[in-house]
């Protein structure tokens, strides 16, 4: 009965030091944005310049759609196909987990740099617009995704469900939609938050193709606005703080019986 008082309150302790950890930056920063220059008081001016300067707002569309963009299409290519390489070529597993992993490998530079001369070719079919970089995000948050999706699918029998429905008169399409993704759907979410957490934060690629997305505002605002740059990030912060926040609270209750043939 000792010992289990003793480690609860460690628990607590530790738990308490994490968080002090984690909200001091933050409220420092909450601290810094609202202060009131050269005099005293607080001001929420910083956090208005969010609304109101064309160039934020526009920054913060710009993020929140490539961040869609970027989960829709990573989604729709990784999906399928590690379900289908589950139930059909098995053998090429590795295959595609090396792929996906690769990424993390190869710094953020030398994609770009590498990536750089083929996106020549990306804004003479589809623009100059800075949603172009869907397809540089979709291969920053590879790695992540797969590893969300990876120990879902490895949670439940893909073989068993789908051969189940394959007996009762379903097609692929349906195994994958209506049995296969209900299952896996805690899987789906967080690999949806961690991507939109990724480049609602990511700068390397903006900067270096030239698009102004939050994160490079947010670098510019610093030189000029320190107030708003920080009301800005602190804004960033914490929108994907709730989003990662919420993938522990994702698919729970019952799943599988949605899914699961009868």
């Amino acid at each position: 009965m000792r010992e289990s008082t003793t480690w609860r309150i460690v628990r607590v302790v530790l738990l308490v030091l994490f968080g002090l950890f984690f909200a001091v930056p933050l409220l420092s920063m909450l601290d810094f944005s609202t202060r009131v220059v050269g005099g005293s008081g607080r001001t929420w001016q910083a956090f208005q310049n969010l609304v109101q300067d064309p160039d934020i707002r526009t920054s913060i569309i710009t993020s929140m759609l490539l961040a869609l963009f970027t989960v829709l299409l990573m989604l729709v290519l990784l999906v399928p196909t590690m379900i289908w390489v589950r139930l059909r070529v098995q053998k090429a597993s590795r295959l595609v987990e090396f792929l996906c992993l690769l990424p993390l490998t190869i710094p953020a530079l030398v994609i770009v740099v590498g990536i750089s001369g083929v996106y020549a070719w990306v804004t003479y079919f589809f623009g100059d617009s800075a949603l172009t970089l869907t397809f540089a995000y979709v291969i920053l948050v590879l790695p992540y995704a797969y590893r969300s999706l990876d120990a879902a699918l490895a949670a439940i029998n893909v073989v068993t469900l789908s051969e189940a429905a394959r007996s009762l008169g379903a097609g692929w399409v349906t195994v994958i939609v209506r049995i296969v993704v209900p299952n896996i759907w805690s899987g789906v979410m967080s690999a949806a938050f961690i991507s939109v957490a990724l480049v609602l934060g990511e700068y390397t690629f903006a900067s270096l193709l030239h698009f102004d997305t939050l994160p490079v505002v947010i670098a510019l605002l610093g030189k000029s606005d320190a107030p708003t740059s920080v009301a800005a990030s602190l804004a960033a912060l914490t929108v994907a703080f709730v989003l990662l926040l919420a993938i522990s609270f994702v698919g729970r209750g019952p799943r599988t019986s949605k899914g699961t043939p009868s």
